[in-house]
């Protein structure tokens, strides 16, 4: 199988004695809560799913982040994972203590050893990162949102976050490996997304399952913008898609509990190097991968991997063009493969579903299959 990134899948979660002697310990430790984005990352360093990373980034392991896109020890990583002071008190922390990270009721979810306590430039970041400064960005917005001193250093956790959605779909990458083995997968394939599948999803992921064993759909049920489709219509679409049309031994519906940062290109790198971790041995980027609005060129998120030798990133890319539903083909197609003139071409996107929804239009054939159509006809009628 497909060695994790850094060659070890690593675990910060501690049990027995020392995760009840870490959790007294933490009553009497500063308190610092994570922000939403905070405590899907923290859940994603402690399963491993960010492999190397053990912690928060320091300063060091940051300012090679943003300026170069790789670790300081030369692996390649384009998104910084950071932890925000909160308050005048956690920003005057010195490097050697220890703080308890806590979720919105307090409870004490990790320990922090602090290694680095520095202060950063959020509108550098959002440029190097974002590739823009623009206020409308959801992730600009972000960043000017928390401070700008973060605290860095290794994490231990002593208590999962509590989730009361899609527990039987939250499968970390130790599990993912298990069962892809028990499956015999030797080729796996996974797809991002944070949009209701539509026809265009559909095609790639079946383009995909012609050549591999298998396809991992890994939904993002993080964080996102709050006009994008609630995550639980999202999975409904996604179990009535694969009820009715797909080869069920052959896929594996999972949830990926990362937050969005919208970060078109660098988010598309990070986005496969997470999946290698899960043991995908290929990921499927498409038009505009993590993009939002029109702050990134259509394709600019395959260009981005040409930046790096393919051993670098060890997953292999597949890139797909804008796909469509063509009149006179009577089947979907992308540029490659339809002779037809852009007059007889449908396009698909999930801005375009959510607008139709947002006036009260069901998505035609075209579109979606008429059970995804009814499910988010119904969801919009409800108001959520």
């Amino acid at each position: 199988m497909i060695p994790p990134h850094g060659g070890k899948l690593l675990d910060c979660t501690v049990s027995g004695a020392e995760r009840e002697k870490l959790a007294q310990d933490a009553d009497r430790m500063p308190q610092i809560p994570l922000t939403q984005r905070e405590l899907a990352d923290l859940e994603m360093i402690a399963c491993g799913a960010m492999s190397p990373l053990k912690g928060f980034m320091t300063e060091a392991d940051y300012r090679s982040v943003v300026d170069t896109m790789r670790l300081t020890n030369g692996l390649v990583w384009s998104i910084p994972v950071v932890f925000s002071a909160k308050t005048k008190e956690q920003q005057g922390l010195k490097p050697g203590a220890q703080v308890a990270l806590v979720d919105d009721a307090g409870h004490a979810l990790a320990v922090m050893a602090l290694e680095s306590r520095y202060e950063v430039d959020p509108d550098y970041e959002a440029q190097m990162v974002l590739r823009t400064t623009d206020d409308g960005h959801p992730g600009v917005q972000y960043l000017k949102s928390i401070s700008p001193v973060y605290l860095g250093g290794d994490i231990r956790l002593i208590r999962h976050p509590e989730h009361r959605d899609f527990a039987r779909y939250r499968l970390e990458p130790k599990e993912t490996r298990v069962l892809f083995d028990a499956k015999g997968w030797k080729r796996i394939a996974a797809f991002q997304t944070r949009n209701p599948i539509h026809r265009a999803h559909e095609y790639l992921q079946k383009c995909v399952m012609e050549f591999t064993d298998g396809l991992l759909i890994h939904p993002l049920v993080g964080e996102t913008k709050g006009d994008d489709i609630p995550a639980d219509v999202r999975m409904r679409c996604y179990e009535a898609l694969l009820e009715k049309y797909y080869q069920r031994d052959r896929v594996v519906l999972s949830v990926f509990p990362a937050a969005m940062r919208y970060g078109g290109p660098r988010e598309a790198i990070f986005h496969a190097l997470v999946r290698k971790n899960y043991g995908c041995t290929h990921f499927i980027v498409g038009r505009d991968h993590a993009g939002v609005g029109d702050y990134y060129g259509t394709y600019d998120a395959h260009t981005i991997f040409g930046e790096f030798e393919p051993e670098e990133i060890d997953i292999t890319p597949l890139f797909f063009d804008h796909a469509f539903y063509c009149k006179r083909c009577g089947n979907m197609a992308t540029a490659k493969t339809c002779p037809h003139d852009k007059e007889d071409h449908v396009f698909l996107s999930g801005r375009k579903v959510r607008q139709m929804l947002l006036e009260g239009k069901m998505p035609p054939p075209e579109f979606t299959r008429p059970e995804v159509a009814e499910i988010l006809g119904e969801s919009a009628r409800k108001g959520q």
